[in-house]
Order: structure tokens, then C-alpha cells, then sequence
């Protein structure tokens, strides 16, 4: 059997299994976390301009964007999917170097309102998703990173699995969706290179993708079914040729959803360790920010690679800055939204922080990457010197955010944008997802 087939032959046996509390609760996790992303995002460019850009889509179909409009399942799916990876608070699969998220969420939220899907069977689409996807992206691991932006590439699986999953395709037709949805996968870590909204559109275009690829198999649209391991196919074409086998001997046992890492700042992931490590480490000796004589940082490559900009402008750019979210922890104490303003973008007193900054390569954890993400701090102060290594970051799976956490994260994003009342009335009935007969909002 081919890669498709296989994972195709598992989910369709998958749907007469009962879901493990732990699973299901975990799934609810992860939907609370998309809708601490979508809702920020949904009131800024790029989905603000989509929505004009597609007008054509939408105030029809059963379909909803984050704030009520009605859209075609392919509309929502492109935008709500831009919305939930705009302001870098989405979820992160770690080994696979991938936010699973905001193409799998998106798309599967926006086929199940349009086919008036129940809590369970939406939960139950979204864990398909996250399972077979972040397989795929650990499977391509540090070699397809080098070019391809994981979120745009390996979306495109999470969401074909769970749309797929949703339409009940039998596993014939569920491994032609996800054969056709590799040919779709795209995205260049070229494009956010410089300042620009490609990296959102990634993931929307991912969430489409798999809405649209699912939706074509279950009408007898067929893909090449060696697409995957095939000698010009995904492994080979966008990696290094892996080896597709391991990635069944875990599936359907250990479930990759209840292991994935929630943001606790509001910018890339690489730059996680190095703002956890320098916020301990000022704790630790006592100092202020003005204290702060030098600031040294070791970490793995990636992260100086994608967080590199020296001298950030824009919201987009400081968002991978490492230099400028470390330099905005030590001046404010957090890196949450307010740290992307303009008027702190160009703090004076920031930006001298940042220029007593220095960052390199630690060959130690550069090749413990992607498997763990840390860094290296060394503070210089008071005429003192101490060191801390951050071994991993808050909300990764092995420093987890709570449940109480993790509200608290998204009541503080959704309440600006859909009120009080109506963000804690949403989370109530997000932890009993489950129980809901039809999805509607």
C-alpha cells in the first residue's frame, strides 16, 4: 500500500473507535488555542483585505468567518485559516517544525458548519488532521524546512485529513483527497523573509486546499497514489527522502494532539527560549533593564535564520527579531500584542537594549533541534556576569500551559475583539464542544 493508502486505511477504521478522554480533551484544547489566534487575526490585514479581495464568496453559504459573516466552506476555510496564523500565537507541533492548527482548524470548522457536522464529529476530524499531518511534517523534518514553510506545505495534509474525515469518504477516496492535496502543497520561507502578509496566506491557502481536494475526491477526482514516496514525489522533490514507514508505528497510540506546544508570546517560536531564558535569568540576579550592561544569546540555527532581523520597522518584522522580543521582555516584562504597537516598535529604550544583544549559533543545541528548541542566555550587569541555559519553552509539552492558562491566554486575545460576555460565553461552550449537536459558530 502506498503512504496515502495507509493513512486513508487508518482513519476509516479510526471512526469506530471511541475517543480516549485524553484525546477529546486535548482536541478541545487546541480548538480554545485557534480561537485565541483567529479572532485577533480576523480584525487585521491580511483577512481584512480577503474579505474585500473575495466579496463575490461571501454573505452566503453556511459557512462563518471568526466574526459571524456567512461564506462558502473554500471562502472561510482561506481566511478564517490567514486570521488564525496573522499574529503568531497559533499552536506548534514541534518535531514537525509545523503550526497544525490553522489550516486543519479552519478547514474543518468551515466543512462543518456547512454540513451542520456534531461537536464530536468536528473533534473527531480536527485529532484525524493533527495525527496524520504532524507525521508527515516529522517525517520531512530539518531537511524540508531549509526552503518550504511547514505550516503552508504540511497544512495542506491536516486539512485534507480532517475534511475527509468529516465528508466520511471510505479510504479509497480518502487517499485520492490526500494524493491531490500533495500536489497543492506550497510555500516558501522566502516569502516572509521580507516584510510582507505571504506567511498568514500559507496557512489559508493550506486550509482551502484541503477543503477543495476533499471535496473533489468524494465526486471521483483521483490523485497518484505514489505521489508521496514516489521517485519525483513529496519526499524526494521537498526533502531528503524519508523514510515513510515510521511513521505508522505510533498512529492511532500515541496521539501527536495531546503533545503539542501552545504560544506564550506573541511572535515566532524560535524566539520562545531565548525570551524565557532572559526574563529567568534578569529574575535570577536581580537587575533591572537598565542595569543591563550586555546581553548574549546561543541558540540553534533556525532560529537566528527565521528571527534574524537586525533592525525590525514593522509588526511582521519585530515578530522575528530575536534581538527585538528579547530586548521588549527585558524592558516590559512580556511579548504579548502591545509589543508589535508602533509606538513600541520604536521605544528608544528598547532599541538601546537591543544593540547590547549579541546572538550565535550553539552547536549543542542546534543539533538537538527541532526535537527541542533552547537557548543559551548570559546577562552582564552591575559588573557581574551569570549564564542560564533554557532548555525548553513555556507551553512546549514538557513545560505545559494549564487549562487555566490557556483560557486566561484567550480570554486576553478575544475579549478586545468579540467582548467579555461573548469570548467566556464561547469558551464555555468550546470545553463542551462535544455534546453540541451542530456546529454553528
Amino acid at each position: 500500500m502506498h503512504v496515502v493508502e495507509r493513512f486513508a486505511a487508518w482513519a476509516e477504521g479510526y471512526r469506530s473507535i471511541p475517543l480516549r478522554a485524553e484525546v477529546l480533551h486535548h482536541a478541545k484544547r487546541a480548538v480554545i488555542d485557534w480561537y485565541a489566534a483567529l479572532l485577533p487575526g480576523a480584525v487585521v490585514a491580511p483577512a481584512t483585505l480577503l474579505e474585500i479581495a473575495l466579496k463575490d464568496e461571501l454573505d452566503k453559504g453556511k459557512a462563518r468567518l471568526a466574526l459571524g459573516r456567512s461564506a462558502t466552506a473554500r471562502a472561510a476555510a482561506l481566511i478564517n485559516g490567514t486570521a488564525a496564523h496573522t499574529v503568531e500565537v497559533d499552536d506548534i507541533f514541534r518535531d514537525g517544525i509545523y503550526h497544525p492548527g490553522a489550516p486543519t482548524i479552519s478547514a474543518a470548522l468551515a466543512l462543518a458548519q456547512a454540513n451542520g457536522a456534531s461537536g464530536e464529529q468536528f473533534l473527531r476530524a480536527v485529532i484525524v488532521g493533527y495525527e496524520i499531518s504532524t507525521r508527515i511534517g516529522a517525517a520531512m523534518g530539518r531537511a524540508h524546512y531549509r526552503y518550504w514553510h511547514n505550516t503552508g506545505t504540511i497544512g495542506v495534509f491536516g486539512a485534507c485529513a480532517a475534511c475527509s474525515e468529516l465528508l466520511g469518504l471510505d479510504a479509497k477516496r480518502f487517499a485520492h483527497a490526500l494524493a491531490t492535496v500533495t500536489t497543492f502543497a506550497a510555500g516558501l520561507q522566502q516569502a516572509f523573509r521580507m516584510d510582507s502578509m505571504s506567511k498568514p496566506l500559507h496557512a489559508g491557502r493550506a486550509a482551502e486546499a484541503g477543503v477543495t481536494a476533499a471535496l473533489a475526491a468524494r465526486e471521483g477526482v483521483t490523485g497518484s497514489l505514489d505521489v508521496i514516496e514516489g521517485e519525483a514525489g513529496f519526499g524526494c522533490a521537498m526533502g531528503d527522502n524519508p523514510d515513510w514507514n515510521k511513521l505508522f508505528d505510533s498512529l492511532g497510540k500515541d496521539f501527536h494532539i495531546c503533545r503539542m506546544t501552545f504560544k506564550n508570546h506573541g511572535c515566532c517560536g524560535h524566539t520562545f527560549a531565548a525570551i524565557d531564558g532572559a526574563l529567568a535569568l534578569k529574575a535570577r540576579m536581580g537587575v533591572a533593564a537598565n542595569d543591563i550592561e550586555r546581553v548574549h544569546v546561543g541558540t540553534y540555527k533556525a532560529a537566528l535564520e527565521v528571527a534574524g532581523h537586525e533592525q525590525p520597522r514593522t509588526p511582521a518584522q519585530a515578530r522575528f527579531s530575536l534581538k527585538y522580543v528579547v530586548a521588549t521582555a527585558l524592558t516590559h516584562g512580556s511579548v504579548r500584542l502591545a509589543a508589535f504597537e508602533p509606538a513600541r516598535i520604536e521605544d528608544r529604550f528598547t532599541r538601546s537594549i537591543m544593540e547590547k544583544i549579541s546572538v550565535s549559533i550553539d552547536q549543542e543545541l542546534d543539533a538537538a533541534f527541532p526535537q527541542q528548541r533552547a537557548a543559551r542566555v548570559s546577562i552582564t550587569a552591575r559588573g557581574r556576569s551569570e549564564e542560564h541555559l533554557q532548555p525548553t519553552r513555556i507551553g512546549d509539552p514538557d513545560a505545559p500551559l494549564s487549562d487555566a492558562q490557556l483560557g486566561e491566554k484567550y480570554l486576553e486575545l478575544a475579549v478586545p475583539v468579540i467582548g467579555d460576555e461573548r469570548a467566556r460565553q464561547l469558551l464555555g461552550r468550546l470545553w463542551t464542544l462535544e455534546q453540541s449537536k451542530a456546529i454553528t459558530e
